[in-house]
């Protein structure tokens, strides 16, 4: 803002000039106070000059709706909507959000640098203002590979970028406890910095407390929010589409400490943003469970500006960014216009604003690099009557079992058994083509026949692939390479569905609305298959190959115990007594 704007602002504040846009009676949604009040709101320049009486140059009588703040999405990684910034932007305005939080630590994993650029440059001129956290652990962990390795040098040019705004959520716990000199670099990069707390314990959140970490996502009760909630942490209650944990942390949020807390949606694939829903849908369930719509609607909004220090940000005020929503109806969070700087963004679910082009992918494509992949690879020799570490999957959430079962081998090899729902799992290292393939066996994932396969597996984005049978998970695996990775659904070694990522393997090149109608064909290859419809088997599987959350995963390295901290073998030993 230049000398001439700031005297505009001030000026039409003072009654002096006509605004630009004047919003008339519309119940206005005071954060500070938690009550409504009303009043004539003048924009100018995109901001909100002044409450009171006032005339513009272009009115808008709401009628009496309701006008409350632009959403905030405390922490989102678009990757997961599988379409580009700009393309995500389009998606989520009409639902009200204004602002994303974004780490973009999936596209981190597979590019490295250019990854982070390709997301900034994307999002340039998205009318959804993209704030980005760097990524704080690429890769997650030592014990799998991925595309790129990120240290705090190659961080340190981006945080002078001015929609660069901390550092993204540091799941790296050892690191940071024992003092790692690459861990204290970055965390030394910023005063902002986002937590990844998942099972850790009270002393465990002192530490990061301590670090300068100061928020959290991965709760998942109601006490390990209100834990972090005494110390002092800014908790996020996520709602995506497999880590559904916001009903459960409603139970600890009251008028006393509602302050403290905020929304995410984490990871949400494009259908269920399209017909669920972003934070509208957080705050709509929020409500529905009995909090104050105005103490929600703060929680999504005002609560998440304060928490990144966006001071402009999150209320219906003089000073404050005009991103505004009009609701029809506040206790039912209704949606009938959305605003960005005091221009429409989105109106009645439909997005409104300029059409925007998207930077080109060139530099993160070609990202599939596999050797000759057979059925060979795949064994997992295993005695009669053996006993095994099996994956156990637990629907929409990110913890997984440990379970230990007998399963069928036949010639020294384990055997898929559809009856038990015991299916064969796989990751090949698409990166580098080094050649690690990790095999273990899975248990809940539902599929009757054939076999599923895709590039999206947090957090390193290997292929991961799940299946009946060897020559089916082969075939899909196969698909994948040619297509550059994406998701795609095989039996008898026909593709049933396939929907082409090239963006890194983890994010399509089309509009949204196309990859919407081919995610309904990915759905309808499932169905082929008898998945289960209760979750989304491809959600599911791609979280299986995250070693940062417990129980047991898979990486390229094969079987990953969380709780150990270390790989072991499918087969399980006389002498291991603790899984008995």
């Amino acid at each position: 803002m230049n000398r001439e704007q700031l005297k505009t602002r001030i000026f039409t504040a003072h009654k002096q000039q006509a605004a630009d846009l004047v919003i008339r009676n519309a119940k206005i949604v005071n954060v500070f106070t938690k009550e409504l009040t009303k009043g004539d709101i003048a924009i100018q320049d995109g901001v909100i000059v002044g409450i009171g009486d006032y005339r513009g140059n272009r009115e808008i009588d709401a009628e009496g709706r309701y006008i409350c703040p632009g959403l905030i999405d405390a922490h989102v990684h678009i990757e997961s909507s599988m379409v580009t910034p700009h393309q995500f932007s389009q998606v989520v305005l009409p639902h009200g959000v204004t602002t994303a939080i974004t780490d973009p630590h999936e596209i981190a994993n597979v590019c490295g640098s250019e990854g982070i650029e390709f997301m900034l440059n994307d999002s340039e001129e998205a009318l959804l203002e993209v704030l980005v956290m760097l990524p704080s652990c690429v890769p997650a962990t030592a014990f799998e590979n991925s595309g790129a390795s990120l240290s705090s040098e190659d961080l340190h040019p981006f945080i002078s970028h001015k929609r660069v705004m901390g550092i993204a959520e540091v799941m790296d716990f050892p690191s940071v406890a024992q003092g790692a000199d690459g861990m204290m670099d970055k965390l030394l990069l910023s005063r902002q910095i986002d937590g990844h707390a998942s099972g850790l314990e009270e002393n465990d959140i002192n530490v990061y407390l301590a670090a300068g970490i100061t928020t959290d996502h991965e709760c998942v009760t109601k006490e390990e929010a209100v834990m972090r909630l005494e110390r002092g942490m800014y908790v996020m209650l996520r709602e995506g589409s497999v880590a559904k944990n916001l009903t459960s942390l409603l139970e600890a949020v009251n008028e006393k400490n509602a302050h403290r807390c905020l929304f995410c949606t984490d990871d949400k694939h494009l259908d269920d943003l399209i017909e669920e829903g972003s934070i509208d849908y957080n705050v709509r369930t929020a409500i529905r469970y009995g909090l104050d719509p105005i103490t929600a609607i703060s929680m999504a909004s005002f609560n998440a500006a304060q928490c990144y220090g966006l001071h402009k940000k999150g209320a219906i005020a003089p000073g404050y960014d005009a991103d505004f929503i009009l609701l029809d109806d506040l206790e039912e969070f209704e949606i009938h216009q959305v605003y960005k700087k005091g221009k429409l963004a989105a109106e009645n679910g439909r997005y409104a604003g300029p059409q925007v082009q998207g930077a080109a992918a060139n530099r993160v494509r070609n990202t599939v690099n596999i050797l000759d992949f057979t059925e060979q690879d795949l064994q997992i020799p295993l005695p009669e009557h053996a006993k095994a570490h099996i994956i156990g999957i637990n629907p929409n959430s990110l913890l997984t079992d440990h379970l230990v079962e007998e399963v069928d081998a036949e010639s020294g090899g384990f055997v898929p058994n559809i009856e038990r729902d015991l299916l064969k799992i796989v990751v090949v290292e698409r990166h580098q083509a080094l050649g690690n393939v990790g095999v273990g066996i899975v248990k809940g994932l539902g599929l009757k026949r054939g076999a599923i396969a895709t590039t999206v597996a947090h957090d390193s984005h290997n292929i991961i692939a799940a299946g009946t049978n060897d020559a089916d998970i082969v075939a899909a695996v196969e698909t994948l390479k040619q297509m550059e990775g994406g998701l795609v659904v095989v039996n008898e070694r026909e593709v049933l569905a396939a929907l082409a990522l090239p963006a890194a393997g983890l994010m399509a090149e089309a509009g949204f609305e196309e990859v919407y109608d081919e995610l309904k064909g990915i759905d309808a290859g499932l169905a082929k298959l008898e998945a289960p419809e209760n979750f989304n088997a491809f959600l599911t599987l791609s979280f299986l190959s995250l070693p940062v959350i417990p129980h047991l995963k898979i990486t390229d390295c094969g079987l990953f115990d969380m709780d150990e901290f270390q790989h072991i073998s499918v087969l399980v030993e006389e002498k291991e007594k603790r899984f008995e």
